[in-house]
C-alpha cells in the first residue's frame, strides 16, 4: 500500500510530480491568507486614525528612566471619593474672604473691579468674566496617551506648533532652568511650555524633580502639570496657562495696566497660597517641601486666585520626617531684604505698624486685620522652628476673626498686666510672644 502512494505522488503532471503541486497549492493558500489577514489589519488602524479629528502626532514613546517610571506622588486612600486626592476644602476648610474681592457701586454699573486699584476698561465692562460653573478639562479631545500613567505625552512638533515654532514673541518668562512659552493647543487650551536648558543633563535632574513634585497632585492653588515632552536631548513640561501675572508684578505694579491689589485680594491670595502649602505638606505622601516660595513664583489668575508654580527645587519627604534642611539657596539678597524681619519686629515693637502698609493700597485695612496678617506673620518666622504654626494653622488664622494667640499666652499676660505690672515677667517666650508686641495683643487682653 506504500508504494502505491509513493507511485501515486510520484505521477507527473506537466513535468510537475504530484506531491510538489499540493505543496505549491497549500503554500499559495497561505500566501492569500496572510495579505487578507494584513489588509484587515491595516484598514482597522485606517479607519480608527480617520476617526480622530484632532491630528495630533503618533510616535512610539520614549523610553522613561526608572525612577520616573516608579512616582507614586499621591498614594493616598482612596476612599476620599475615590479619585485619591484628599480635598484641602474636606482636611483645612475651603472658606475664602470673598467680601471685598469684587467691588460694585449701588445702581449695578461698575467699571472698577475691587480686586485692585485704578482698573477701567474702555467699555465699562467688569474685568472678570462670568465663567461656567464646570470648567472643560484642558485635555478634552486629545487621546489619552502616556507611558507615566497621568497627563498627556507630546511629540516635539506638538509644542513646536503650538508655540509658533518656539518664538520669542511667546517668550513669557526665562531664567537658569531654561525658558518659559505661551503656547495653544490644537484644541484651543492656552498653555504654558516651559523648555529646560540641558547642561551636563541638568535638564533630566529638573524634568524628574518636578515631575515627582506635581505629576499626579491636583489643588485649585497649584498650577497643573499638564503633560511633558521627551524627545532625544529635549526635556519640556506642559503647563496649565495662568493669564494674571504674578503676585511680585501686581505688588510692584509692574502688570500690564499698573494696578495694585487690594487688601481684600492680598489676603485672598495668602489664604489660598497657605492652603496649597497645607495641601503639599500635610495631604499627601510622600509630603513636597517647595524651597522656592517667593512672590514671583506665585501666579494669579483672573479671580485673583493664587496658583504656586515652579518646583524646580522642591524636595519629597517620607511619612517618617517632619521637616527638611537644606543648605543657603541665595546669598545674593539686597541689604533691605536680608533683614526684612528684624525690620518688621522693629516696627511692630515701636507701635509703628501701620507703617509698614504698602502705601499704593487706596483702602488701608483695619487695625484688627492688620493686627492678625502681622502676627500671623511673626509667627511664622519664629525663631524656634518647632513653635512655627503648620500651613494649616497659618489659613485657619488669617481666615479667623479672632487672634493667632494661644489661650495659654491671654492669660499669662492678663497676670502680668493685673498683678506684677511693676516686674519683670518671666522671659520663657520666644520673639513672638514678648511683651514688646503688646501693640499686637487684643483689646481688653
Amino acid at each position: 500500500m506504500g508504494s502505491g502512494l509513493n507511485d501515486t505522488l510520484s505521477r507527473n503532471y506537466n513535468g510537475l510530480e504530484l506531491w510538489e503541486i499540493i505543496v505549491i497549492v497549500l503554500s499559495a493558500i497561505f500566501v492569500v491568507v496572510l495579505a487578507i489577514s494584513l489588509w484587515l489589519t491595516f484598514r482597522r488602524k485606517t479607519s480608527r486614525s480617520s476617526s480622530n479629528l484632532i491630528p495630533v502626532s503618533r510616535q512610539i514613546p520614549p523610553s522613561v528612566p526608572e525612577e520616573i517610571k516608579e512616582i507614586r506622588v499621591d498614594e493616598v486612600s482612596s476612599s476620599n471619593g475615590g479619585n485619591g486626592y484628599p480635598s484641602i476644602s474636606e482636611k483645612f476648610g475651603d472658606k475664602e474672604p470673598e467680601k471685598g474681592i469684587k467691588a460694585e457701586s449701588e445702581n449695578g454699573d461698575s467699571s472698577r473691579s475691587g480686586s485692585f486699584n485704578h482698573l477701567e476698561k474702555k467699555d465699562g465692562s467688569s474685568v472678570s468674566s462670568a465663567n461656567p460653573l464646570t470648567a472643560p478639562s484642558p485635555l478634552s479631545g486629545l487621546p489619552e496617551f502616556s507611558h507615566l500613567g497621568w497627563g498627556h505625552w507630546f511629540t516635539l512638533r506638538d509644542l513646536q506648533m503650538a508655540t509658533n515654532q518656539f518664538s520669542r514673541d511667546n517668550i513669557i518668562g526665562d531664567g537658569g532652568y531654561g525658558v518659559v512659552y505661551r503656547g495653544n493647543l490644537v484644541n484651543g487650551t492656552p498653555v504654558a511650555v516651559k523648555k529646560l536648558l540641558n547642561n551636563l543633563g541638568q535638564a533630566d535632574k529638573d524634568f524628574r524633580v518636578e515631575v515627582e513634585a506635581i505629576g499626579h497632585v491636583r489643588h485649585k492653588n497649584l498650577v497643573r502639570l499638564l503633560g511633558y515632552c521627551m524627545e532625544g536631548t529635549q526635556r519640556m513640561l506642559v503647563y496649565e496657562y495662568v493669564n494674571n501675572g504674578n503676585l511680585e508684578q501686581w505688588l510692584r505694579g509692574d502688570n500690564q495696566n499698573h494696578e495694585y491689589l487690594t487688601w481684600e485680594a492680598r489676603v485672598k491670595i495668602l489664604i489660598g497660597t497657605a492652603k496649597a502649602l497645607a495641601y503639599l505638606h500635610e495631604a499627601i505622601e510622600p509630603k513636597v517641601v517647595h524651597r522656592d516660595i517667593k512672590s514671583s513664583n506665585i501666579l494669579i489668575d483672573d479671580k485673583f486666585n493664587s496658583k504656586i508654580s515652579d518646583f524646580g527645587l522642591a524636595k519629597l519627604l517620607g511619612a517618617d520626617k517632619s521637616f527638611i534642611t537644606t543648605r543657603v539657596m541665595d546669598y545674593a539678597r539686597p541689604p533691605p531684604e536680608v533683614h526684612l524681619v528684624e525690620w518688621l519686629k522693629m516696627m511692630v515693637q515701636q507701635r509703628r505698624s501701620e507703617e509698614v502698609v504698602d502705601p499704593n493700597l487706596e483702602t488701608k485695612p483695619s487695625t484688627s486685620a492688620l493686627k492678625r496678617t502681622l502676627l500671623t506673620a511673626l509667627r511664622c518666622v519664629d525663631p524656634m522652628s518647632e513653635k512655627r504654626p503648620r500651613m494649616s494653622q497659618v489659613a485657619r488664622m488669617l481666615e479667623s476673626e479672632e487672634y493667632p494667640i494661644a489661650r495659654e499666652d491671654r492669660r499669662r499676660r492678663r497676670s502680668q498686666n493685673g498683678t506684677t505690672r511693676d516686674s519683670d515677667p518671666p522671659r520663657n517666650s520666644t520673639d513672638t510672644d514678648k511683651s514688646e508686641y503688646h501693640d499686637l495683643k487684643p483689646e481688653g487682653g
